[in-house]
C-alpha cells in the first residue's frame, strides 16, 4: 500500500501522495495491455518498485534545475516515482524498446508530469549531459560506468558531486573493485525496514 511510501517521506505534498498513491492503478490498466512488470511483482509494487526507486531521495535531495537520466527505465524506475517527488527537476528516461517507453509516456502524461521526457534510445546513441544518471540493475556496474560517463557533466550545485547512482542488490565486492575508493554505498536496509532491502544498495559513483 501507498501507506508504506508516506510513512518514510511524511513531508510530501497532498498532490504528491495523489500522484504516489494511484500509481498501482495506473500500471494495473496498462500492464493488462502491455506486460512491462512481472504479474508477481506487482502484488508488491509499492515496496518493490516506487519504494525502491525513491530510496535515492534518502541519499540526495536534487536542487531545482537538476537534470536526471534515468537509463534502461523499463516501465519508468527509478524514474517516474522520482519526478513525483522532485517536480522542479528534469527527468530524461530512457529505454530501447518501444513498448516500454509507450507505457512511461502513457503514466507520465496522465500524471501530468510536466518534468518527465521519456526517450526510446539505447544509452550508445544519447550524447545529452546529465547532472546525475540513475538506474535500477541494468547491467555490471563497470559496463555501466563505461556506457554512461559520456552523459555526466561537470558542474552542479548538488549535495553531491554529479555521478552516477545505481541501484542494486547482492555481493557487489568484484563489480565495484575497479573503482576502490571512488564510490560510496549506501545499505537501503538502513532507511527502510522491509525485508525485500535487506540486500539491497545505492551505489554512487561521482565524476
Amino acid at each position: 500500500m501507498s501507506e508504506s511510501i508516506f510513512r518514510y517521506f511524511p513531508l510530501l505534498s497532498d498532490v504528491q501522495r495523489d500522484k504516489l498513491s494511484i500509481l498501482k492503478v495506473l500500471y494495473d490498466s496498462w500492464n493488462s495491455k502491455i506486460n512491462v512488470i512481472s504479474r508477481k511483482d506487482m502484488d508488491n509494487f509499492f515496496v518493490h518498485h516506487v519504494l525502491h526507486s525513491l530510496s535515492i531521495a534518502k541519499v540526495i535531495n536534487f536542487v531545482p534545475g537538476t537534470r536526471i537520466l534515468d537509463v534502461g527505465t523499463g516501465g519508468g524506475f527509478p524514474g517516474i516515482p522520482l519526478a513525483i517527488l522532485f517536480p522542479d527537476s528534469e527527468f530524461t528516461l530512457l529505454d530501447s524498446i518501444e513498448k516500454k517507453i509507450k507505457v512511461v509516456k502513457a503514466v507520465s502524461d496522465e500524471l501530468g508530469l510536466l518534468n518527465v521526457n521519456a526517450v526510446r534510445k539505447r544509452i550508445e546513441e544519447e550524447k545529452s549531459k546529465f547532472h546525475f544518471v540513475v538506474s535500477r540493475a541494468m547491467t555490471g556496474f563497470p559496463e555501466f560506468v563505461k556506457l554512461t560517463s559520456k552523459n555526466i557533466s561537470i558542474n552542479g550545485s548538488n549535495s553531491l558531486t554529479n555521478g552516477i547512482l545505481y541501484l542494486k542488490g547482492g555481493d557487489l565486492s568484484d563489480e565495484l573493485l575497479p573503482f576502490k575508493g571512488k564510490t560510496r554505498v549506501w545499505q537501503i536496509k538502513d532507511f527502510f525496514t522491509e525485508s525485500f532491502f535487506e540486500t539491497k544498495v545505492i551505489v554512487y559513483l561521482p565524476v
